[in-house]
């Protein structure tokens, strides 16, 4: 099973709780833990920014990517989200075959 770690960030953390139930109720995500909100410094339009995020850890499997990658990008209210994935080599064997089970198109 390929599964991934999704990482994005929202602006607050009613978008980030819509954003996962969504996620899972779609099937495109077996499990999001939303995170404690965090401080974001970056560059943007040539600006310096400092914005509160709340990230979220979203398990899904590769095959799912390009659809949830869509989703996110449709709901998100950034211009330029971040989205990031990151391959999960190693894993227990049942957790990693609950997330391909509750990732499967039905």
């Amino acid at each position: 099973m390929d599964a991934l770690l999704v990482i994005t960030t929202l602006p607050d953390a009613e978008t980030a709780r819509a954003l996962a139930a969504q996620l899972v109720e779609q099937r495109l995500a077996a499990c999001v833990s939303i995170q404690s909100p965090c401080q974001s410094v970056y560059r943007w339009e040539g600006r310096i920014e400092d914005a509160e995020e709340v990230p979220l850890l979203i398990k899904t499997s590769a095959a799912r990517y390009a659809v949830l990658e869509e989703a996110i990008r449709a709901y998100h209210p950034y211009e330029l989200p971040e989205i990031v994935a990151v391959r999960i080599d190693r894993g227990l064997p049942g957790y990693l075959a609950w997330v391909a089970e509750e990732t499967a198109p039905q």
